[in-house]
């Protein structure tokens, strides 16, 4: 563990319970946010990007517990969003974190989207859609008062597209409601990572967000599923093999 951005005691005793340690990037990343700076995070699938992006914000409650928004999280996909938050409740509950998670999108109930507006939580995910009708309410000035930081996931997969200019815009607004909050980009492995900086940097300028590279991910262990018994007719369809697929999974968990 690094000297410089250790992680507190009950994060390292929850890395530790699970035979864990941070990796390098998380703890850069974490150095980078104590001091204010936006980053970019590149890695492949598996490098645990999403655990490094909110990490500094997970801390950062756990050691000064507050009311309202810390952490805005940005998915081009709802379905990501959904299954992001639903991975941060683990470790949250784990370590008995006084942290509220929630998602926002279309499929948000009229009754929780209100009350996300009179009292929102701490870690909000969303989408570039939902982003922009949030800033056009009334209120949103007094909402994204308290932001701390935006991570933006799957960066690559916006900038450059309508849907990344459109956030682009959202984030240019959320820069004047919370003008000191940082921002964090996750990347998958891209060939020219400073035309993703300067998307992340509040300034536009690639040098103001921080690049964070690791060329490796999770090894992976390929292995061949072969049937107990001889291969049914329809077999060219490799719907006999779902159990066995579905056991696989679910004994990995």
């Amino acid at each position: 563990m690094s000297a410089s951005a250790p992680l507190p005691d009950i994060f390292a005793n929850w890395f530790a319970a699970r035979g864990w340690q941070p990796r390098a990037h998380q703890l850069a990343l974490l150095e980078k946010a104590r001091a204010g700076t936006s980053s970019l995070l590149i890695a492949p699938t598996g490098g645990g990007k999403t655990l490094a992006g909110f990490l500094p914000s997970l801390i950062e409650l756990a050691q000064t517990p507050r009311a309202g928004l810390h952490t805005l999280y940005v998915s081009p996909l709802k379905a990501l969003a959904v299954d992001i938050a639903r991975n941060l409740l683990a470790p949250v509950q784990e370590m008995g974190l006084d942290v509220s998670i929630e998602t926002r999108s279309g499929d948000t109930p009229a009754n929780r989207r209100a009350r996300q507006r009179a009292a929102p939580p701490n870690l909000l995910l969303t989408t570039p859609e939902s982003l922009a009708l949030l800033l056009s309410l009334p209120d949103a000035a007094t909402m994204f008062a308290s932001l701390a930081c935006v991570v933006i996931d799957e960066v690559h997969a916006l900038a450059g597209t309508k849907r990344g200019d459109q956030l682009a815009l959202g984030l240019a607004r959320l820069a004047t409601l919370a003008p000191g909050a940082r921002r964090v980009g996750l990347s998958a492995t891209v060939a020219h990572p400073a035309p993703l900086r300067a998307y992340v940097a509040p300034t536009g300028r690639a040098e103001d967000a921080r690049l964070i590279e690791t060329k490796g991910g999770a090894p992976p262990q390929v292995g061949m599923i072969l049937p107990g018994d001889t291969l049914p007719w329809a077999g060219h369809m490799g719907l006999f093999s779902a159990p066995d697929i579905y056991a696989r999974l679910r004994d990995a968990r």
